[in-house]
C-alpha cells in the first residue's frame, strides 16, 4: 500500500493540462481563463460624470450664477466646450463635456429657466470618473483562474466577447456488478440502487467536467470489457466496484487484458483502501472502491485535485484546515482515516460522526468536512486541534 501523498504525486503524474478553445462570452462563467485577456477599451473610455448635477469650468463659489447652456447624458455627450461662468446639465456616466472641470450635484444648485444659483453647501469632490480610472487598454485579467460572474461582467466591459478557456475534461463512469439496478428500476431480493455514479456525475460535473454514465457492467470480463470499449477515447475513465481481491472484483484483469499500465493499486486510508489507478489507450483510469462512501470520499481526495490540474490550476491537495473538536475521539489505526463530520463554521469547531461505515450514505449527507486522522494518530480530546477537509459544493 501507498499512502495518499504518494497516491496523489502518482496521479498528477497521470493526467496533464488540457488545451483551450475559445467559447463566446455568454459561455465563459464557471470555466477556466486560459490565460491573460487584455482589455481592447479602457473603462471609462472617457471622463465620466459620477452624479447628476451640473458640469462647471474652473474655480466657482457658493451663491455663483451660472448659465446652463446645454445637456450631457449616458451616451450622448454635449458637442461643445463649457467656460467660466456656464455650466452644462449632465447625468451619471454621461461624458465630462470639454472644459469642464467639476460636478456640481443637483441638489447643491437652485435652477430658474437656464439660470443656476450655487448653493450654501458645496463639497470639494470633483464627481467626475477619470478616463482609465477602472482599467486602460493593455490591462489584463489574469489566467488561468476560474471565471466568476463579476469576472465575466470585467471581461464584458474590456469589449471582450470571446474569450481563451480550458477545455472542460470527459470523464465515462463505470458502474460495475450483478447486484446494481438503475434508481427508478424494481431490483430483485438479492440487489441493490446504483448510487455511486450519481453522486460522482455531480461531483465531477460542479467541478468543471462532462460527466458520461456508460452502463451498468455485470461481473463478467465480457460485459466489463464492452463498457470500457465505451468509455474509450475520455480523458477519465472512472470504475466504481470491483477492483478488490474477490473472485467477482475483475476490473484489475480485464483493464489489463486491454493495455493498462497500473501506476499503484491499495492506498493506505480508510474509507477508500482498494483504489487503483494507471493509463489505458491514452485515458487515465481510476478504478474507486464499489462502497458508496468509499468512492465519494476517494472522489474528493484523488479525482477533485486532479480535475484541477486537468483544467490548468494548480496540482496540489485539499486544502485543510484547523478547527477544534467538540468531542473525544479515540485512537486512530495505522492507516489515514477520512472521518465524516459536521463542522461550525461560527466557533471553527467539528465533530465526527458516531457511525463511520463507509456503507452509510445517510451520514455522509449530512456531513459537511472530513477530519483528517494520521496514521497511529493518538486519542484526541475535546478542545485540541485537527485537521479537516470542507466537503466540495458547487
Amino acid at each position: 500500500m501507498i499512502t495518499v501523498n504518494e497516491a496523489l504525486k502518482a496521479l498528477f503524474a497521470l493526467v496533464s493540462p488540457l488545451p483551450s478553445e475559445t467559447v463566446s462570452l455568454t459561455e465563459a462563467a464557471g470555466r477556466i481563463l486560459a490565460h491573460d485577456v487584455a482589455a481592447k477599451r479602457a473603462q471609462p473610455p472617457f471622463a465620466a460624470s459620477a452624479m447628476d448635477g451640473y458640469a462647471v469650468s474652473g474655480d466657482v463659489a457658493t451663491g455663483d450664477v451660472l448659465t446652463v447652456i446645454g445637456e450631457a447624458a449616458a451616451g450622448h455627450r454635449f458637442d461643445g466646450a463649457v467656460q467660466s461662468g456656464q455650466a452644462v446639465r449632465i447625468f451619471t456616466g454621461a461624458p465630462l463635456p470639454d472644459g469642464g472641470t467639476r460636478v456640481i450635484i443637483q441638489e447643491d444648485v437652485t435652477r430658474a429657466g437656464d439660470v443656476i444659483t450655487l448653493g450654501d453647501n458645496l463639497d470639494k469632490g470633483t464627481h467626475i470618473r477619470p478616463a482609465g480610472g477602472d482599467f486602460n487598454v493593455g490591462d489584463a485579467l489574469h489566467g488561468p483562474r476560474l471565471l466568476k460572474p463579476s469576472d465575466v461582467a470585467l471581461l464584458a466591459s474590456m469589449n471582450c466577447a470571446k474569450v481563451p478557456v480550458i477545455r472542460r475534461p470527459t470523464i465515462s463512469l463505470i458502474a460495475t456488478g450483478d447486484e446494481l439496478v438503475m434508481p427508478g428500476e424494481v431490483p430483485n431480493p438479492d440487489q441493490i440502487i446504483a448510487s455511486n455514479t450519481f453522486g460522482l456525475k455531480a461531483m465531477f460535473e460542479a467541478a468543471g467536467a462532462i460527466v458520461r454514465m456508460i452502463p451498468i457492467a455485470k461481473d463478467t470480463e465480457s460485459s466489463l470489457g464492452m463498457a470500457l470499449e465505451m468509455a474509450a477515447g475520455n480523458d477519465l475513465i472512472v470504475t466504481i466496484g470491483g477492483a478488490s481481491v474477490g473472485d467477482h472484483d475483475i476490473v484489475g484483469k480485464v483493464a489489463a487484458d486491454k493495455g493498462l499500465e497500473r501506476s499503484f493499486y491499495k492506498i493506505a486510508m480508510r474509507p477508500g483502501k482498494p483504489l487503483m489507478a494507471g493509463k489505458i489507450d491514452g485515458s487515465v483510469l481510476i478504478g474507486l472502491p464499489g462502497n458508496p462512501v468509499s468512492s465519494m470520499v476517494c472522489g474528493e481526495i484523488f479525482i477533485l485535485p486532479s480535475l484541477r490540474k486537468m483544467l490548468g490550476l494548480e496540482a496540489r491537495p485539499r486544502e485543510r484546515h484547523k478547527g477544534t473538536l467538540m468531542k473525544p475521539l479515540p485512537a486512530n489505526g495505522p492507516r489515514e482515516h477520512y472521518m465524516r463530520a459536521r463542522h461550525d463554521t461560527f466557533f471553527n469547531q467539528v465533530q465526527a460522526f458516531e457511525r463511520q461505515d463507509s456503507s452509510l450514505l445517510t451520514v455522509l449527507a449530512e456531513a459537511n468536512a472530513l477530519i483528517v486522522r494520521p496514521p497511529n494518530d493518538p486519542a484526541r480530546k475535546a478542545g485540541e486541534a485537527v485537521d479537516y477537509i470542507v466537503l466540495h459544493t458547487p
